[in-house]
């Protein structure tokens, strides 16, 4: 298999630390999104979105999107399961990753993109341009507060976002960490359950991948 990656940003890193969390290795191709390299012909032919992470498989066959590309691995390689380990366990870590991508990713990406120069008329990833909105940035930056706020909530009872079992929603939750400082948000200093929850999860080793 072969990862087309960008060190730089969140949602592939996202997929590093779950490959890394499953001890696995695979070709990894950097496309420099700073350069525009996503939208090049070659690229392109690869994933029509022209977006990273997209992983490739012997065959050639291309996935593409941060959940399908974790839910294939997950199914090839099921030691240390990451998406759950019973149904009812799987229900839930797909719950909260849901909302921790929308509420955490999505929420940074508004803020970011809605506001930075260099995405005039590339508000949102893809193929299409659009316009930025500036008041999309401004609830970008209110949602991220209100998920620190939130997180911190709910690991004064909880040591992972499920319980005592690390997960992908871990995972997406400790990223969007780091993606905030793009916006200038960093964990509050009052949110201390919040911050003993990122000081664990930054000492895994996956963390650095």
């Amino acid at each position: 298999m072969k990862l087309y990656d960008y060190a730089a940003a969140p949602n592939p890193r996202r997929v590093r630390i779950f490959l890394a969390e499953k001890n696995i290795e695979i070709e990894t191709v950097q496309i420099d999104l700073a350069k525009l390299e996503q939208k090049s012909e070659a690229f392109l032919k690869l994933s029509p979105l022209g977006e990273v992470p997209l992983l490739q498989l012997d065959d050639g066959t291309c996935i593409s999107q941060v959940h399908a590309i974790c839910r294939y691995i997950e199914e090839v390689y099921p030691e240390n399961p990451l998406l759950g380990r019973t149904p009812l366990e799987k229900a839930l870590v797909e719950s909260s990753n849901h909302q921790l991508n929308m509420n955490g990713i999505v929420a940074v990406a508004d803020g970011f993109r809605n506001a930075n120069p260099a995405f005039a008329d590339r508000a949102l990833p893809g193929p299409n341009s659009y316009a930025q909105i500036p008041a999309l940035a401004e609830r970008g930056l209110l949602r991220v507060d209100h998920l620190f706020h939130d997180l911190d909530a709910h690991f004064a009872n909880s040591e992972f976002v499920i319980g005592d079992y690390f997960s992908v929603a871990d995972i997406t939750a400790f990223t969007t960490i780091g993606f905030a400082r793009w916006i200038k948000k960093k964990i509050p200093e009052d949110c201390i359950n919040l911050q003993r929850w990122f000081d664990q999860v930054n000492a895994r080793p996956s963390a650095k991948a």
